[in-house]
């Protein structure tokens, strides 16, 4: 590796670092993991092709989410608490009790705004790209839109969590709301919160 190629490696990284950290931080929500994540990023962009990476943005976001869902996964099959969790893991004796309610409480009063002020699209669009990340083309792939469309379901998402709100969900739709987001913020498993936002878009089309 010539010293030009890891010069230009490193402007690259650390031009998308800031990116990369808030990715890192609101997955884990602990800054010194997010920190370690973000050093492991930058050992994988150092070590990897890098000629045959079209878009190292994406590239590197993409990593970063990998590594703290792969820590994450690390930490709860060792039976550990981890720090990042939205909410305690149910089976730690030491937990805060008071702090759990809370966490719960702040959690459903998400997913109820969600789902009185936002349509399926907007919903899975803002979720998708405010609280994990994702770029407008995943966006768009999921939520069956362009790009652009993408763009502005979140801008419109943006502007209506601040208005009235659309409609009184059932207490099913916000259980489920509440399970799906726990599990994607506590376990890194996005699939179940994408499947949440498919079924969603299903109904209402």
């Amino acid at each position: 590796m010539s010293h030009q190629s890891l010069e230009d490696a490193a402007v690259t990284f650390l031009s998308c670092r800031d990116r990369l950290f808030g990715i890192a931080f609101r997955i884990l929500n602990d800054s010194a993991a997010a920190e370690d994540i973000v050093q492991d990023a930058w050992v994988r962009w150092q070590t990897c092709d890098r000629s045959v990476v079209l878009d190292p943005p994406a590239f590197l976001a993409t990593t970063t989410k990998r590594l703290c869902i792969n820590a994450v996964q690390s930490a709860r099959a060792r039976h550990e608490t981890h720090a990042g969790s939205w909410l305690p893991d149910p089976a730690d004796p030491l937990a805060d009790p008071q702090r759990r309610i809370e966490q719960c409480e702040a959690l459903e009063l998400a997913a109820l705004t969600l789902l009185e002020r936002l349509s399926p699209p907007e919903r899975a669009a803002y979720v998708l790209r405010e609280a994990f990340d994702y770029s407008y083309a995943e966006i768009a792939g999921i939520v069956e839109v362009t790009q652009a469309n993408a763009r502005q379901l979140v801008s419109r998402a943006r502007k209506r969590l601040v208005a009235e709100r659309r409609e009184e969900p059932t207490g099913a739709e916000r259980k489920r709301m509440v399970v799906a987001l726990t599990a994607a913020a506590q376990t890194g498993d996005l699939a179940t919160l994408e499947t949440v936002f498919t079924e969603d878009l299903a109904m209402a089309a």
